[in-house]
């Protein structure tokens, strides 16, 4: 932990703010070689439209120097604010996705309609979306935990809420953020203290209609059959699943070497994006694919241990918020590496921090600003708690500390 100054509004004294090192170098690690890897896969790419090899990997670094500003502003925000105007800020989120679905406002890429042209600049909604409605969620599970702790209405209220945004984005269509952010509010829910038997009843429910949805469309239907056996149609259906894992299967334990990728050379589609952990895979080999996975392991469980600290000092909202940041960094990690390893279906999901993407890591390192946020008012309520027992101590000993002078 790191402890700066910052001088008061009112009293003009110097206000200590506490940062968490651990997360900032965890993030700056992931971040780092998520930088690396996306130099080294797109390359080619840029080339090959005849523009500087190194456009893709500027951008990115662009977008970081601009997320860790927006950071550095949500870190400024109190999380008693946030969740003043979480239901403001919930509706501010599903106006935004109905207005991307809306032609003519909205921008379509590849037949998905999931952006918003704001001065040239392209916004997924989806990715703020996402963080509202889960700092929705977290604001329910303290305002009406009773409620939520002793009844089945009280979990089936805000789930409610989340399909009515789980709609909204399948009719973008994206179907695999709208499993994760469904996911990371049931399991957030479920820690907030909803019943067992209440929880396993709806897990049933949510995962027959996710079962329903996923079959239900033809598109989803090939995604879904492709993955068990992609080398039934390695040229159509199953040709992204075949060419990652051919570069996983290349690199070995040590890789062919950073830059040294052949899939990335106009075999692997999606290479800097959905795919980047594959070619990773492929250039660092199996020390590469486990470092990476440490790194998100030790993030989610930083966040979950910053939660920890959060509700132990009574801040059960701030506690809430980073619990959600490190289930969903754990589950959204999770489903890209499984889809590149061929372990589960194709879905169009980055690789937070890591792959390219403009709104994906912007939001996500605005996130971790809400994440570092938590950890400072959490240690300052728990440092605070103990001035004030020291504080009570040293008055309840000086009545005793006179009688015995009195006695002498």
């Amino acid at each position: 932990m790191s402890t700066l100054l910052w001088p008061g509004r009112q009293t003009g004294r110097s206000t200590p703010i506490h940062l968490d090192n651990i997360t900032l170098l965890l993030v700056f690690s992931i971040v780092l070689l998520g930088l690396v890897m996306v130099a080294s896969a797109s390359m080619s790419i840029a080339a090959r439209n005849g523009g500087d090899p190194f456009s893709y990997v500027r951008a990115q670094f662009l977008l970081v120097l601009v997320g860790s500003m927006v950071a550095a502003g949500v870190f400024a925000i109190r999380t008693e604010w946030l969740e003043k105007f979480s239901i403001p800020l919930l509706v501010l989120a599903g106006l935004m996705l109905l207005l991307v679905l809306i032609p003519g406002i909205g921008h379509s890429v590849n037949g998905a309609r999931r952006w918003i042209r704001i001065a040239g600049i392209s916004i997924q909604v989806s990715e703020v979306a996402r963080i509202i409605v889960l700092m929705f969620v977290a604001s329910y599970a303290v305002r009406r935990e009773t409620e939520l702790q002793t009844s089945f209405a009280g979990l089936l209220k805000p789930l409610l809420i989340v399909m009515i945004f789980f709609a909204l984005l399948l009719a973008e269509p994206d179907f695999g953020a709208a499993s994760v952010l469904a996911v990371t509010a049931f399991a957030l829910l479920f820690i907030a203290g909803a019943r067992w038997r209440d929880v396993l009843g709806l897990a049933a429910v949510g995962a027959a209609f996710i079962a329903f949805v996923a079959v239900s469309s033809d598109y989803r239907l090939r995604r879904l059959t492709s993955f068990r056996n992609p080398w039934e149609d390695p040229l159509d259906s199953g040709f992204q699943l075949t060419q990652s894992l051919i570069a996983i299967g290349r690199g070995g334990w040590t890789g062919v070497g950073l830059g040294e990728s052949v899939q990335k050379l106009f075999y692997l589609p999606e290479a800097h994006t959905d795919f980047l952990f594959a070619v990773l895979a492929e250039e660092l080999g199996l020390i590469g694919i486990v470092v990476t996975l440490v790194l998100f392991l030790l993030l989610s469980a930083r966040a979950m241990f910053i939660a920890k600290l959060a509700h132990d000092a009574g801040l059960k909202f701030a506690a809430y918020l980073a619990a959600g940041f490190g289930i969903w960094l754990a589950l959204q990690s999770f489903i890209n590496i499984g889809v590149n390893m061929g372990a589960l279906p194709t879905k169009g999901l980055t690789l937070p921090f890591m792959s390219y993407g403009r709104s994906s890591m912007i939001a996500t390192l605005a996130w971790v600003g809400i994440v570092l946020r938590v950890y400072h008012e959490a240690v300052q309520a728990t440092r605070g708690s103990a001035a004030v027992g020291l504080r009570e101590s040293a008055r309840a000993a000086k009545p005793r500390i006179g009688a015995e002078a009195l006695e002498t």
